[in-house]
C-alpha cells in the first residue's frame, strides 16, 4: 500500500480542487438549467463561434504544419536548422499576451504589413480584430507546436524505408502516399486533439483579438459574467457546459485515436530518395521560409517595439517591479507545488505498472492526473470563486488561488515529463538497488538523481514559463495589490497605451526566458538529454 499512497494523495487533493469548483457552480446555478442559457440567441452564438474558431484554428495549424515538419525531416542538415527548432519553441514557452503584442506589431492596421502596403501606394490595411486575428494568434501559438509533435513522428520512420524506396525508384509524391502519410495520419488526430483543446479554452488571445461579442467565446464569456456582469448564475451554467464539452471532445479523441506503430527500423545515415530533388528542395526551403517568417517577425517585433518605446520611465515604475515580483514568486511557487504533485504521482504510476496486474489502475491513474486539461481555469476560478465569496474575502487571498490552480494545470505537463525516465529506471535499476539495499536518500543520490534531473529541470522550467505568463487565473482573482506582470500588460493594452505596453512585454518575456533557462540549467544540469 505505500507506494500507492502518494498517488492517491496527489488525486484526492485535485479531484478535491475540481469537486469544490463543480459544487460552487451547480450551488449557483440554482435549479441548473442550461436550456434557458442555450435559449438566449447570443449565448448559443457564443459556442457555435467557440468550436467554430477552435475548428478552423486547428485545421490551419495543422495544414502548415506537415509541410513544415516534412521539410525539416527531410532537411536534416541544413545550416540554421537547430536555431529554427529553437524558434519554434519560442511561441510554447513565451507569454500569451507578449506574443499578441508582437502579432498586433507585424498584422495590425497599423502593423508592418500595412505599413508596407501603404508604402507600396496601396490604401488596404489588414482588420487583426475578430475571426481573423483570433485565427493569427492560435496559428502562431500551435504551428509551433503541431511541428514539433510531427517531426519526431517523421523522424522516427525506419531507415530502410528509405533504402527500400530508393531501389524501387519512388518519387516524392509516391514517398508522401506510400510511406510518410500512413504514419504521420495516426499522429494527427491526437496532435489536433491538444490544438483543439487549446483553442477551445483559449483566452487571452480572444479577450484581446475578438474585437467585440461577435467574437466571444466561452471563456471570455465567462469572464465577463464574473468580472463584469457578476452574474454568477450565468457564469455557472457556462462553465459546466464548457466542461461538459471538453469532456466529451476529450473522451471521444481517446476513443478514436489510433494506437502510434513503433518501427523497429536500422539507424543508419540513410538519405531520403528525393532530397536531391531541385523541386523538393524549393518545396523545402519555401516551406521553412514560411515558417520562419510567421513565427520570427511578431517575436523580432516585440524587441524593436520594446527597445522603442519609453523604456527608462517605465522601468522607473513601482508597479512594475512589484508585479514582476509577484510574477516571480507566484511562478516559482506554482512550479514547485506542480513538481511535488508530478513526482507523487508518478512514483505510484511506476509501482504500478511494474506489476503484472494494475495496467489497468495505471491508466485510470493517469487519466485522472490529467483532469486539469477538461477542465478550463476560468471554470475552475469561477467555481472556487462562487463557492467561496460568501464565506471569505475571496481577492485577499488571490496569491494563494493563483499558484493552486496554476500549480494544478500544469500537472500533466510534469507528469509527461517525468512519466517516462521514472519508469525506466523501475525496470533498469529497482532490483539491482534493492539487491544491494540501497534506499532512502542513497537511492535518491545514486540511482534517481542522475536520470530525473534532466527531466525535472526541463518540467520546472516549462511550469515555471506556463505560470509567470499566466493572464486566466490573475484575471479573475486580481487586485491591484497583486497584479502580475501579465495583469498589469493587458491593462495597459487596454488603455491604449501601446508603447508602454511593448516595454513591459519585453520585461515579461525576458523574465520568462530568464526563468525558464535558469531552473532548465539550474536544476537539470548542462549535459545532453
Amino acid at each position: 500500500m505505500r507506494p500507492l499512497w502518494p498517488g492517491l494523495a496527489v488525486l484526492g487533493a485535485v479531484g478535491a480542487l475540481i469537486a469544490a469548483a463543480l459544487s460552487g457552480m451547480i450551488a449557483a446555478a440554482g435549479d441548473l438549467n442550461p436550456a434557458s442559457v442555450l435559449a438566449n440567441p447570443y449565448f448559443r452564438g457564443v459556442i457555435q463561434f467557440t468550436l467554430w474558431q477552435a475548428a478552423l484554428s486547428t485545421l490551419l495549424s495543422i495544414g502548415f504544419a506537415l509541410p513544415i515538419a516534412r521539410a525539416l525531416a527531410r532537411r536534416g542538415d541544413f545550416p540554421g536548422r537547430a536555431l529554427l527548432l529553437r524558434l519554434f519553441m519560442l511561441p510554447i514557452v513565451m507569454p500569451t499576451l507578449v506574443a499578441i503584442l508582437g502579432v498586433l506589431a507585424v498584422y495590425g492596421r497599423a502593423g508592418w504589413i500595412s505599413e508596407g502596403i501603404a508604402a507600396a501606394g496601396g490604401t488596404w490595411r489588414l482588420n487583426i480584430y475578430g475571426l481573423a486575428g483570433i485565427l493569427i494568434g492560435h496559428v502562431f501559438f500551435n504551428l509551433p507546436l503541431a511541428v514539433r509533435l510531427l517531426l519526431p513522428v517523421w523522424e522516427g520512420i525506419p531507415e530502410e524505408y528509405w533504402r527500400l524506396a530508393g531501389q524501387l525508384g519512388m518519387r516524392s509524391r509516391e514517398l508522401l502516399r506510400m510511406i510518410e502519410w500512413p504514419l504521420v495520419s495516426r499522429a494527427i488526430p491526437g496532435t489536433a486533439g491538444v490544438i483543439f483543446m487549446l483553442c477551445f479554452t483559449s483566452f487571452p488571445v480572444v479577450l484581446l483579438l475578438g474585437g467585440g461579442p461577435a467574437a466571444t467565446t466561452m471563456e471570455v464569456a465567462i469572464f465577463q459574467s464574473v468580472r463584469f456582469d457578476f452574474d454568477l448564475e450565468r457564469a455557472a451554467v457556462l462553465a459546466l457546459l464548457q466542461i461538459g464539452i471538453c469532456g466529451l471532445l476529450v473522451g471521444t479523441g481517446f476513443m478514436l485515436m489510433p494506437p502510434l506503430p513503433r518501427g523497429q527500423g536500422l539507424r543508419r545515415a540513410v538519405p531520403r530518395p528525393d532530397a536531391a530533388a531541385r523541386g523538393a528542395r524549393l518545396n523545402d526551403g519555401v516551406w521553412l521560409a514560411f515558417g520562419l517568417l510567421f513565427v520570427g517577425l511578431p517575436i523580432l517585433a516585440v524587441f524593436i517595439h520594446g527597445f522603442q518605446g519609453p523604456v527608462a520611465r517605465v522601468l522607473g515604475e513601482a508597479n512594475l517591479w512589484r508585479a514582476a515580483g509577484l510574477s516571480l514568486l507566484f511562478a516559482l511557487g506554482a512550479s514547485a507545488v506542480s513538481l511535488i504533485l508530478g513526482i507523487g504521482l508518478s512514483d505510484t504510476l511506476r509501482h504500478l505498472r511494474f506489476r503484472r496486474y494494475a495496467h489497468r489502475r495505471a491508466a485510470m491513474m493517469e487519466a485522472g492526473g490529467s483532469l486539469m486539461l477538461v477542465v478550463p481555469p476560468l471554470a475552475l476560478g469561477t467555481g472556487l470563486y462562487v463557492l467561496l465569496s460568501p464565506h471569505l474575502d475571496v481577492l485577499a487571498w488571490a496569491p494563494l488561488f493563483v499558484v493552486t490552480i496554476n500549480a494544478c494545470l500544469c500537472l500533466p505537463y510534469v507528469l509527461r515529463s517525468l512519466e517516462e525516465p521514472m519508469q525506466l529506471i523501475m525496470e533498469r535499476h529497482d532490483r539491482l538497488a534493492r539487491s544491494l539495499g540501497i534506499r532512502g536518500f542513497d537511492r535518491l543520490r545514486l540511482v534517481e538523481w542522475p536520470v530525473l534531473r534532466r527531466p525535472l529541470g526541463r518540467a520546472a522550467a516549462l511550469s515555471a514559463a506556463l505560470a509567470v505568463g499566466d493572464l486566466g487565473v490573475i484575471a479573475l482573482f486580481g487586485t491591484p495589490q497583486t497584479a502580475t506582470l501579465p495583469l498589469l500588460l493587458y491593462q495597459r493594452l487596454a488603455a491604449y497605451q501601446f508603447d508602454a505596453a511593448a516595454v513591459v512585454a519585453l520585461v515579461l518575456l525576458g523574465l520568462c526566458l530568464l526563468l525558464f533557462i535558469a531552473l532548465e540549467r539550474g536544476l537539470g544540469g548542462h549535459g545532453r538529454a
